[in-house]
């Protein structure tokens, strides 16, 4: 990659300070709440920066920032679904290349270790998507992906393109912040390894436009890694 250049938004002191002050808040949050409103707490503390600095603000900014979720959080209501064939064509492809091949190589790979209860593995899982979809995929894609992702591509002038997503700092930095955020909230080093994930999302948001295609992904990816574990517990 060449040098990165900044531009004159450099000083622009509020996706840092925002990001400080929300990976305080979730981890206070985390130690503080009882674990029946943990995720309630949490989210709504990613929730709220995006609130003040995207959706409170005009459409363009709104759009901008990839966060009008199919028009529901711009103020012209009428507004078609924006990006959805790309976002679901992108979606189909990358859990096509990533998930499938994992799952069945998990599968295989635990398969020669001894059985495993698969069928017990899925239980739950209709039970948990909405939770991961509404309290923990959106939050943290809103606020990773869509705003945080945004605003410091906004302060990286050079970007490098893959397969068709341009790409800079912003990615790396927001990707970054967001395995810390996981330690943070759960002190186990192993945890830094959502890492690499959050590149993935990342490239989806900036490949579609919009945060719909890694909201999908980040829920199916964590269903996905439950039903596995799960599937190693006795029932």
């Amino acid at each position: 990659m060449a040098p990165v250049l900044m531009t004159n938004t450099t000083r622009d002191w509020r996706p840092w300070v925002t990001s400080l002050v929300t990976m305080a808040a979730i981890t206070a949050l985390s130690r503080m709440l009882p674990p029946s409103s943990e995720a309630t707490g949490v989210a709504a503390a990613f929730l709220i920066p995006v609130w003040w600095w995207v959706w409170r603000q005009e459409d363009a900014v709104v759009q901008e920032h990839g966060l009008g979720l199919g028009g529901l959080m711009l103020h012209d209501r009428r507004r078609a679904l924006t990006g959805f064939g790309l976002s679901a064509i992108v979606l189909a492809a990358v859990t096509m290349l990533v998930l499938l091949p994992y799952a069945l190589g998990y599968r295989w790979w635990r398969g020669m270790m001894g059985p495993v209860q698969w069928a017990y593995a899925w239980q739950g899982v209709v039970r948990d998507a909405p939770g991961q979809l509404l309290m923990v995929a959106l939050p943290e894609e809103a606020f990773f992906r869509g705003y945080l992702q945004t605003a410091l591509d906004r302060q990286f002038v050079t970007k490098v393109r893959i397969l068709g997503a341009e790409v800079g700092l912003g990615l790396l930095i927001s990707s970054a912040i967001f395995a810390v955020g996981h330690v943070l909230t759960r002190p186990h080093p192993e945890r830094l390894a959502v890492f690499v994930p959050s590149l993935l999302f990342g490239w989806m948001r900036a490949r579609t436009g919009g945060v719909g295609a890694p909201i999908a992904f980040h829920a199916l990816c964590n269903l996905l890694a439950a039903g596995l574990l799960r599937g190693l517990t006795p029932s």
